[in-house]
């Protein structure tokens, strides 16, 4: 029976092994990461591409200090938004820090909701062609002249595969998959059908699954806590750096419009609430795509079942 662990014995002992648990935002991948860890006596590196950044806490959902304090973290607070900071730079260091790590543990837990992260780590990625910098402009322009709703509406038609998936609030993804597309005449999603590069560990994938509706009430309620923790504050005080990539993305670009009057705060909240489903929504089908993944109910990853997929190879 395959329980989607992919077995890469390429210098390390097949006893060391990275254990991803993955899922959309809100589905409890925090707390079942936690307990595997302490089980295992290992740590935790995060694969969420929000929460690298030291000065975006209330809106990633990160961690609570207490549950920091339970379980060495990884790639929390590592970087300050003004870092550049790519997938391909989270692939090469993460790599290296799993060498590390695996020295002194048999086992460590990656715990994220980006999937594209998860990717990069487990598999690696082809080579994607760098776009022609005039391309570039012409679709910064396009978006400052134009508004997101055009570029989503040609990256529909030219790459419905990274439609389907992208954060579409993020314009600087879609401006990324424009441009690698008009630049080969090939849609983006095509350059990341890779060849496994294999990893000198195991990997065991576990998918978080909740009901739908289950998943859009924890969504909806925990973005009434943020609200409640500071959110609004934390946002305001990110303003001069709403340019950054970082800051393009659900949570963060919605309050920027009400700061600009485009919204009332009422309706800036219900978009993060909408926005986070749909997100969520994306997240998953990405990891479905996953042939490797075993979907658990949240409550279910425990150290009991996650023994028993392992000697099932």
């Amino acid at each position: 029976m395959d329980y989607g662990l992919q077995t890469m014995d390429h210098g390390l002992s097949t006893t060391k092994t990275l254990i991803v648990i993955a899922g959309p935002t809100a589905s409890g991948k925090t707390a079942a990461g936690i307990r595997l860890a302490q089980h295992y006596k290992t740590v935790v590196v995060s694969a969420d591409s929000r929460q690298f950044y030291k000065e975006m806490s209330i809106g990633t959902a990160k961690p609570t200090w207490i549950e920091l304090a339970e379980v060495k973290h990884y790639f929390i607070d590592s970087h300050a938004i003004t870092d550049p900071f790519s997938v391909g730079d989270f692939e090469k260091e993460g790599l290296a820090l799993l060498d590390d790590l695996f020295k002194s543990h048999d086992k460590v837990i990656l715990v994220g909701g980006s999937g594209l992260y998860i990717k990069a780590l487990c598999e690696g990625f082809d080579e994607i062609p760098q776009a022609d910098e005039g391309i570039r402009e012409q679709l910064n322009f396009e978006f400052e002249e134009k508004g997101i709703a055009a570029l989503q509406e040609e990256l529909k038609t030219a790459d419905p595969d990274y439609y389907n998936e992208v954060d579409l609030s993020n314009p600087q993804r879609i401006i990324r998959a424009l441009e690698v597309f008009r630049s080969t005449g090939n849609p983006f999603s095509s350059y990341r059908k890779a060849t496994v590069n294999t990893r000198p560990f195991n990997i065991l994938k576990i998918g978080l699954d909740l009901p739908r509706e289950l998943l859009y009430d924890r969504i909806n309620k925990r973005v009434d806590d943020m609200v409640q923790q500071g959110l609004i504050d934390e946002v305001r005080a990110l303003t001069p750096y709403r340019y950054l990539n970082a800051l393009n993305t659900v949570g963060y670009s919605e309050l920027f419009d009400y700061f600009d009057g485009k919204t009332d705060f009422d309706q800036a909240i219900s978009l993060i609430k909408q926005n986070t489903r749909r997100f969520a929504k994306r997240q998953l089908t990405w990891f479905r795509k996953d042939q490797q993944m075993h979907w658990l109910k949240p409550d279910d990853v425990q150290p009991e079942m996650v023994d028993e997929l392992l000697r099932e190879e």
